[in-house]
């Protein structure tokens, strides 16, 4: 039984987001698992999560391993909109897993961050 309270926006091929998802599992919940290098984002759920974690789109951003450094987005001049559109372009920007309960919405990195809204 999936239990639609729980989105685990999840890559599939990072340990964080694997651990996370199995955490949700192991407390006995089916969430819904969204697999966003496959969906992409749309600006709209981004700015979402965003405003329900109180949170800029450079809290987000991932720049280990990806192309963040090359596009400018870590230089202090980046603006939100720019990150929010580079974030679009390519979904491996956005650092992960980002889970999201009744408790609240979180970057669950380091996975323990889980607990608060678990």
């Amino acid at each position: 039984m999936s239990d639609q309270s729980i989105t685990i926006f999840h890559n599939p091929g990072c340990g964080t987001s694997r651990n996370v998802l199995k955490a949700i599992k192991d407390a006995g919940h089916a969430p819904m698992i969204v697999p966003y290098l496959e969906r992409g984002w749309t600006l709209a759920v981004l700015k979402t999560l965003l405003k329900d974690m109180n949170a800029r789109p450079r809290d987000l951003l991932r720049a280990r391993g990806t192309s963040a450094e090359e596009l400018g987005l870590t230089q202090p001049t980046a603006t939100d909109d720019e990150i929010l559109a580079a974030m679009i372009a390519h979904p491996v920007l956005v650092n992960r897993p980002i889970v999201v309960t009744a408790k609240g919405t979180r970057l669950c990195r380091p996975a323990e961050v889980l607990a608060e809204i678990l």
